[in-house]
């Protein structure tokens, strides 16, 4: 008991402790970057072992077998002693491997191991998020195959504008995510190798350790970066590879953030009008004041979470602005907590999403009331039109009409009424010679366009071709821990 009430007693990030999933908190885990440290020294012993240099098969087998054997409490201690963690881990490392000690890291520096591994780290994370995101986008884009048709307000400025359907709503959503399925894509695929460069970039040390031979050294990198399931190292690095490269990892999670936050404000707003909610569980307490509400806290724990997303934008853009010469250590403090944080929090707004799709209710019957108090005011022009037809003169009948509209109004907005206008309509002798096409002119399903085929040319061109990859992994369900 004592070392679990310990663990309440110091600050803990809510990040890992309350949201993200055990996949990315581990990617970012201490487990996980020290076990990466020592994989790479084994890629480098063998690498330089094929190329010639004195090293055994005994030394790289000891150094293979206590892979995961991390004494961290002894890792920890040299750290203090050595105030430097690299160091540390070196020195953790020879201790259980005795035989390898003279060659663990030889020729390397601390980047060979810190870059190299958030280069990974970053990879790996693009490679969780990926499925999440496509599971997302095949959530919604379900809900809008099913809704394509479904007549309902659009707003422009929240104010009511011509009818759109709910599914076509959706694609608008659609499309910014795919848009950043393709980004993220973008971002993980472009990602290289820190590779083998040594100090300050130039491979001075392994050239020397080669005797010279340039080959042996540029073979020497193409091998580890192989090794750690790369294409592709950077051809030039100074200590570190550029900090560029952090930036365009964030910018597209940023950019995500900015597409989840305005899905979910739509998604409240429309909670609002009860036109459509998040899943509501049958024991959950929307308030503990107001016993009827439904608030909608996933859409809004996504809507804060996204916010973090976006703000942490700067921290790369910054880091990377003060780069000095070939390095300068001032990156390192900031770059353990924004990358981690950056991918932690895309993981578990991707998660509380699709929670949230996988679970939208819709409200037709309020959709449809919505819509007949606003659509008189918005079948006034094909009223009109249907009048000329009949042989009445438009100008004539544009006047009735707006006299007709602004005593509807009034009763709306300064009585609190219905819209009458329909009502009025009818009851004017004028309009007379259309009252048998008053229903046929005020089906909203000739207000949508070609919303519906929209939808469907959306869907089949440009959202299931997109999820063909991660076709495997649709079935997975998201049991969000609230």
């Amino acid at each position: 008991m004592e070392a679990t009430a310990d663990e309440f007693m110091k600050y803990r990030s809510p990040l890992v402790s309350r949201y993200a999933s055990k996949e990315m908190a581990y990617n970012f885990s201490d487990r996980k970057k020290f076990t990466t440290w020592r994989k790479l020294w084994i890629y480098l012993a063998k690498a330089e072992k094929a190329l010639g240099l004195p090293i055994t098969d005994a030394q790289v087998a000891e150094m293979e077998c206590h892979a995961d054997n991390i004494d961290f409490a002894m890792a920890a201690e040299e750290e203090r002693k050595l105030r430097h963690d690299v160091m540390a881990h070196v020195h953790t490392f020879a201790h259980c491997c005795p035989t390898a000690a003279p060659i663990i890291h030889l020729g390397a520096t601390s980047c060979y191991v810190g870059d190299n591994t958030d280069l990974i780290v970053l990879r790996d994370g693009f490679d969780i998020l990926l499925p999440k995101l496509a599971r997302v986008i095949d959530r919604l884009a379900n809900f809008a195959e099913e809704y394509a048709d479904l007549p309902t307000l659009g707003f422009t400025h929240y104010q009511p504008a011509q009818l759109t359907t709910v599914g076509k709503r959706a694609c608008l959503w659609l499309q910014d995510l795919t848009m950043d399925m393709r980004n993220l894509q973008r971002a993980r695929d472009d990602l290289r190798f820190r590779g083998v460069k040594g100090t300050t970039g130039t491979q001075a040390s392994f050239l020397q350790l080669f005797q010279g031979d340039h080959d042996k050294v540029e073979e020497l990198d193409r091998m580890v970066t192989e090794m750690a399931g790369f294409k592709k190292a950077y051809l030039v690095t100074g200590q570190t590879y550029s900090r560029k490269v952090d930036i365009d990892s964030l910018a597209v999670l940023a950019s995500l953030g900015a597409t989840v936050h305005k899905i979910c404000t739509d998604i409240r707003l429309l909670a609002n009008l009860k036109e459509i909610e998040e899943p509501f569980e049958k024991e959950q307490i929307g308030s503990s004041a107001m016993p009827y509400k439904r608030n909608p806290m996933r859409a809004e724990r996504c809507c804060s979470l996204s916010r973090h997303l976006v703000a942490l934008m700067t921290d790369p853009l910054q880091t990377a602005s003060v780069q000095w010469l070939e390095r300068t250590l001032d990156d390192s403090a900031n770059r353990r907590i924004s990358l981690a944080e950056s991918f932690l929090t895309a993981d578990i707004i991707l998660s509380t999403l699709q929670n949230i799709t996988e679970g939208l209710v819709v409200y037709p019957k309020v959709i449809e009331r919505h819509i007949r108090q606003e659509l008189p005011f918005m079948a006034t022009e094909n009223i009109i039109m249907a009048m000329v037809k009949a042989g009445g003169n438009r100008q004539d009948c544009h006047e009735k009409i707006r006299v007709l509209s602004q005593q509807a109004a009034a009763v709306v907005k300064q009585e609190g009424g219905d819209n009458d206008l329909l009502a009025r309509v009818q009851a004017d002798p004028y309009f007379a010679p259309i009252l048998g096409q008053l229903d046929a002119l005020l089906d909203p399903k000739t207000f949508i366009g070609r919303a519906p085929q929209q939808v469907t040319r959306f869907l089949a061109e440009e959202v299931r071709p997109l999820l063909q990859p991660y076709k495997n992994n649709m079935d997975v369900k998201i049991e969000l821990e609230l």
